[in-house]
C-alpha cells in the first residue's frame, strides 16, 4: 500500500496542526453561511497588525468569548461585556477591535435587512463566482478588495482596510489563492 503525499501551498509549510487544518478545509473554500462569514471577518478584525497563527491559536478561546459570534448576541455587547472581553486573557485584547466587531455586528445585520442575506451582498462583488489566481504571485490586496473596502466603509464597518479585506476574501473562498500545485486548489 503505498501512501500518497499532499501538496500544500508553499507557505503553509512547517505550520502547526490547526493552522494545516485552516488551509486543507476553510483556506480558499466558498462559504455562504452568514454566521461563519460574521465569524471570519471578526477573527480577520483581530488579525489586523498580528500574525494569522497567533489569531488561529486562539480560535476556540474567542468563540467561547464571543458566543460563537453570534451576530445576533454580540451586536447586543454592552460596556460590562466589553470589560468582560478586556479582562480575558484568553484572547487578544485590545479595546477599539472588540468595539469594532460590536459595531460591526450591527452594520452586518443592516446589510442583512438590504440584501436579504450577508452572504448575498458579499458574494454580488463577483457576481457569484470564485475568483482563482492565475499564479503563484502572493497578493496582499486587489481592486476587488479595495471595492469591498471602499462599500463597507460606506456601510459603517469599522477596522477595514484593503489588505484585511483581502485575507477575508480570501478566508471565505471569494479568492483561491493556493499555489499552482497544491492538492488543495
Amino acid at each position: 500500500m503505498t501512501t500518497q503525499k499532499i501538496t500544500r501551498c508553499e507557505w503553509i509549510q512547517g505550520k502547526p496542526d490547526y493552522y494545516v487544518k485552516y488551509h486543507d478545509e476553510i483556506w480558499g473554500k466558498p462559504e455562504y453561511d452568514d454566521q461563519a462569514l460574521f465569524k471570519w471577518f471578526s477573527l480577520e478584525v483581530f488579525h489586523i497588525g498580528l500574525s494569522w497563527q497567533l489569531v488561529l491559536s486562539k480560535y476556540d478561546d474567542f468563540m467561547e468569548a464571543f458566543d460563537d459570534f453570534d451576530y445576533e448576541k454580540v451586536a447586543d455587547y454592552q460596556e460590562d461585556k466589553v470589560e468582560e472581553l478586556m479582562d480575558n486573557e484568553k484572547i487578544i485584547r485590545y479595546r477599539r477591535k472588540i468595539e469594532a466587531i460590536i459595531n460591526n455586528a450591527n452594520c452586518f445585520m443592516a446589510v442583512q435587512k438590504d440584501f436579504g442575506t450577508f452572504s448575498k451582498y458579499i458574494w454580488n462583488f463577483t457576481k457569484g463566482k470564485q475568483m482563482i489566481s492565475q499564479d503563484d504571485e502572493r497578493l496582499t490586496d486587489s481592486p476587488l478588495s479595495d471595492r469591498v473596502t471602499a462599500d463597507l466603509k460606506k456601510r459603517g464597518f469599522k477596522f477595514v482596510g484593503s489588505v484585511t479585506i483581502y485575507s477575508y476574501l480570501q478566508a471565505i473562498g471569494m479568492i483561491n489563492d493556493h499555489d499552482m500545485d497544491c492538492d488543495f486548489r
